[in-house]
């Protein structure tokens, strides 16, 4: 059996992957914003910690209003065809318990502000929750797998 190569996208980062290549992370109150252009077999995975970088230097995708961007950019570079581009999100759980503060929900608000100004369809998400999550996706299927407490919650 052949492994495919596993692309980890840490906190801000954003990793592109083809075919079979598979890219992972770990979210609490982060999202996971995968786009990808199926018939192209291409993806890109972002790990957004903040709704808005309000103008503050960083990873691009440490922010939803600037790794979606970042996200287009690059897919478009590696050959992605615009008007084939789908994405699916997760993560966004409320890490702190009842506290006021619910960043992942924000996160998750506005990471679909931004897909929707792109004109990116939104076809799938798992978000919310009180637990984190582990995410795999993978281009060649263009599913996304999703894990809670390292049991299988949904494919998406």
């Amino acid at each position: 059996m052949v492994i495919a190569e596993q692309h980890i996208v840490g906190l801000g980062q954003i990793q592109i992957a083809k075919n079979d290549e598979v890219l992972s992370s770990i979210l609490g109150s982060c999202i996971g914003v995968a786009i990808f252009d199926s018939s192209r077999r291409i993806a890109a995975l972002a790990h957004v910690v903040l709704p808005n970088s309000g103008g503050r230097p960083g990873s691009p995708g440490r922010f939803a209003d600037t790794a979606i961007p970042a996200m287009l950019q690059e897919l478009r570079s590696k050959g992605a065809n615009p008007q084939q581009l789908r994405a699916k999100i997760a993560g966004g759980a409320r890490m702190f318990g009842n506290s006021q503060i619910n960043i992942g929900e924000r996160n998750a608000d506005e990471v679909r502000r931004q897909l929707k100004e792109k004109n990116i369809p939104l076809i799938g998400e798992d978000v919310g929750g009180m637990k984190g999550r582990k995410v795999l996706f993978t281009p060649q299927t263009s599913k996304m797998e999703i894990f809670i407490s390292g049991v299988t919650a949904t494919i998406i």
